[in-house]
């Protein structure tokens, strides 16, 4: 194939690259006045803007998210029937959610994204990594143990289901590996926290607020010296 009909078709990657570039969680925190990157966690993502910004905006970025890495996968499904342009698609769309240039190439985790992204690949193994995902934030309440687990989840399932199906695909498999070791290293930080023992468990918005509200009560009537025995 000659390099101008292969720029042709590549196309859809440059795209995806720049649908999945778009931070909805950072333009989120700038509708509401504040830039996310110094709230909560610090990170852009679907969970931090929930924490910080409530579930409203939390779910729709999630969504958002969720799509970036969808849309673009579908479009080079639909454009080029050249082998492997949709998965480079995929791993353009996570790399633009996690180093997006709008940021100084400073981004996301891309768990949301790669859920998207990869949903049109590997349905199997997604569902596995979702299984996955509930069943450890339900026992921990760790989104970044939740979010590890489902990372190596997805190869894992693909491989079970490929012995199973009797049949191999090593392209896939090797883009399944790669997105679970891309998403274990953009959670570096979180590993050591979890393993110094000081990784946060989600809490919600409401019940934070009501948390801090009743402390701050507390602390109110204890310093109230009308109160004292």
């Amino acid at each position: 194939m000659a390099a101008t009909d292969l720029l042709r078709e590549a196309w859809p990657v440059a795209l995806a690259y720049l649908v999945g570039a778009t931070p909805f969680g950072f333009l989120a925190g700038q509708l509401r006045g504040i830039d996310i990157r110094e709230h909560g966690s610090g990170n852009i993502g679907a969970t931090n803007v929930l924490r910080v910004l409530g579930k409203p905006v939390g779910i729709t970025v999630l969504v958002l998210d969720l799509l970036k890495g969808l849309a673009p996968v579908l479009i080079a499904l639909g454009a080029t029937g050249r082998s492997g342009i949709h998965l480079a698609a995929a791993l353009a769309a996570i790399l633009g959610h996690n180093y997006t240039f709008w940021l100084g190439f400073k981004g996301g985790k891309g768990i949301a994204t790669t859920a998207g992204a990869i949903l049109p690949l590997m349905p199997w193994a997604l569902l596995a990594a979702a299984t996955v995902w509930f069943a450890t934030f339900l026992a921990t309440r760790y989104v970044s143990l939740a979010s590890l687990g489902a990372a190596v989840a997805v190869p894992s399932a693909l491989g079970v289901e490929a012995l199973i199906a009797g049949r191999w695909n090593p392209a896939i498999f090797s883009f399944a590996a790669l997105v679970s070791v891309l998403a274990i290293w953009k959670h570096r930080p979180n590993i050591r926290r979890l393993l110094r023992g000081e990784e946060n468990r989600f809490v919600p918005k409401r019940r934070r607020d009501g948390a801090e509200t009743a402390g701050a009560e507390t602390a109110s009537a204890s310093d109230d010296p009308s109160l004292e025995p």
